[in-house]
C-alpha cells in the first residue's frame, strides 16, 4: 500500500516520528479537492492517544475536501539546520498517513482541551470557558493514523 523509502539510510524509527509529532508547532494537512488538485494547509494540531487532532471553520476548502475524500497526509518538520559549506541540511520530518474524521460531543471537547493544553496550558480555565462559548462555531477532526514515515539527516 505504501512505497518503501527511497533513501532508507535516512529513515527514522516510528517512535522518533511520534516524538516529532509531539514536539511540532504546526503541520501541513494535505487533502485532495474535487478539481483533482492537492491542497496543503498549515494548521495547529495536537498528537494525543495515537491520533492527531485539529480544528477549523465550519466550511471551506479543507472541510469540502475531507467530505469528498477523508484520506490525508499530515507533515511536520522538526529540527533543521542549513549546512552551507556542504550544500545540505540537517533535518527531521514525519509524514502521517490516515483518515480524518469529524468528532463530536465529549471527544470534540477533549480534542479542543488537548489543543489548549499544548498551546495555552497556563490558560486552561479560561480556555475551557472559551470552548463552552465557541465550540459550536468550529469543527474538530481526528486523524486515525494508518502509517507514520519519518526521515532525517543528523550529520
Amino acid at each position: 500500500m505504501f512505497k518503501e523509502m527511497r533513501k532508507s539510510n535516512r529513515e527514522l524509527t516510528e517512535s522518533h516520528g511520534i516524538t516529532i509529532l509531539e514536539q511540532g508547532e504546526y503541520g501541513i494537512l494535505s487533502t485532495l479537492g474535487e478539481n483533482g488538485y492537492c491542497y496543503g494547509v498549515p494548521l495547529s494540531y495536537v498528537y494525543h492517544d495515537n491520533a492527531i487532532y485539529f480544528h477549523g471553520a465550519l466550511e471551506g476548502n479543507k472541510v469540502d475536501n475531507l467530505l469528498l475524500n477523508n484520506k490525508i497526509s499530515f507533515t511536520v518538520v522538526g529540527k533543521t539546520e542549513v549546512l552551507p559549506g556542504s550544500f545540505s541540511t540537517k533535518y527531521e520530518s514525519v509524514i502521517a498517513f490516515g483518515k480524518a474524521i469529524e468528532i463530536h460531543e465529549e471527544e470534540k471537547i477533549q480534542g479542543l482541551k488537548e489543543l489548549i493544553l499544548k498551546y495555552s496550558k497556563d490558560f486552561l480555565e479560561s480556555g475551557m470557558e472559551y470552548i463552552k462559548r465557541a465550540s459550536d462555531k468550529t469543527k474538530v477532526f481526528k486523524i486515525e493514523i494508518d502509517k507514520i514515515s519519518a526521515k532525517g539527516r543528523t550529520n
